[in-house]
């Protein structure tokens, strides 16, 4: 098992800095997700940690020993790429074994490892088989295979889901965490899937433009968002942030809505609430406390809730209501919401206050 750690690590294109001075310590054993959009400079962190990108500046440490001379050979790294990357002539077991029948590993060895992988990933049955006779899923588990036999210090994953379709995906994200439990190496995975990195991480390294917006757990990303772009990417539907201004004890908002609860400094602000967290009041009950009113824009029933956008004040609100609450578009909405569970980001800067 390993260590990793990242000093200042940076990659510029041209004049793009594609990855901007990232600093990041990673435990023995830890499995960490960096999530952001595309372009934000994830794979190319990733492929720097492998040795397949040169860092224009920073270092690179695994268990304390600086790697950026090595070749990628000799990094004791196994990376699973978006598209499989499995050898089409060679059947399930020789794609599996061919890493260590490159570093002359004895064939008997090498046949069981192939095969203790097969157990764990349950795809024994697929061994004789080659790439274009298995489905997504199980070609998906042969890169895995491949990667476990090899016994790295490090596992990288370079959005491995990616190509499956939402079931499979759901299923691979399950099994990926049992996985974890049998097979507990440090690991690096990208995505740009936050319910990916919401489900597997240890930690979360959310990237903004080739920089580090914020570094924690998948509870402390999700319930204290770092700024207004974490709290916007990181949720689904995402974090609603309603423009304002903070006025002693009440924020007042641009849409005319006013309620007590502000703090700090009077200043410009963005004032966030989760769709989950507004509450809706029926027809003809009073609204006590802080709310809001408007008109539905547009119905989705889930079964066990309803996504509605909700217009309030030329501003348009995701909120996550109980089934049937909401049936049409043009029904008027009041949504209870508790102003002590805002989050508030300062407009200027867009960090959390």
């Amino acid at each position: 098992m390993a260590t990793l750690a990242l000093r200042g690590l940076g990659k510029r294109f041209g004049a793009v800095d594609a990855v901007a001075g990232i600093d990041l310590d990673i435990a023995d054993r830890e499995f960490v997700v960096l999530v952001g959009p595309s372009g934000c400079g994830k794979s190319t962190i990733l492929r720097m940690i492998a040795g397949l990108e040169v860092p224009t500046s920073g270092e690179i440490a695994i268990d304390g020993v600086v790697v950026n001379e090595r070749e990628p050979k000799d990094r004791d790294i196994a990376m699973v790429f978006q598209d499989y990357a499995l050898y089409p002539h060679m059947t399930v077991a020789q794609n599996m074994g061919f890493a260590l029948k490159y570093r002359r590993v004895a064939r008997a060895e090498i046949a069981e490892r192939v095969a203790a992988a097969a157990r764990l990933l349950e795809i024994e049955p697929l061994l004789s088989r080659t790439p274009r006779q298995l489905s997504g899923g199980q070609r998906q588990r042969v890169a895995m295979g491949r990667a476990i036999v090899r016994d790295p210090k490090l596992f990288l994953f370079d959005e491995p889901l990616s190509n499956l379709d939402a079931k499979l995906r759901v299923q691979m994200r399950t099994e990926l965490k049992q996985l974890r439990v049998r097979v507990p190496t440090t690991t690096v995975y990208v995505t740009h899937d936050q319910v990916e990195a919401m489900t597997l991480a240890d930690r979360i390294v959310v990237l903004n433009q080739g920089r580090v917006e914020q570094v924690g757990t998948p509870e402390e990303i999700y319930d204290t968002p770092a700024s207004v772009f974490v709290a916007g990417f990181m949720g689904a539907p995402a974090m609603n942030l309603l423009p304002g201004r903070v006025e002693g004890r009440r924020f007042i908002l641009e849409n005319g809505a006013e309620f007590d609860g502000g703090r700090g400094d009077d200043r410009e602000v963005w004032c966030g609430v989760r769709p989950e967290e507004l509450r809706w009041v029926p027809p003809g009950q009073k609204a006590n406390g802080a709310h809001l009113t408007g008109t539905a824009l547009a119905v989705e029933p889930l079964g066990p809730d309803t996504l509605v956008a909700v217009d309030v004040g030329g501003a348009t609100i995701a909120c996550r209501l109980p089934p049937r609450s909401v049936r049409a578009a043009g029904e008027r909405v009041t949504l209870a919401l508790d102003a002590s569970r805002l989050h508030v980001f300062d407009r200027a800067s867009g960090r959390r206050l």
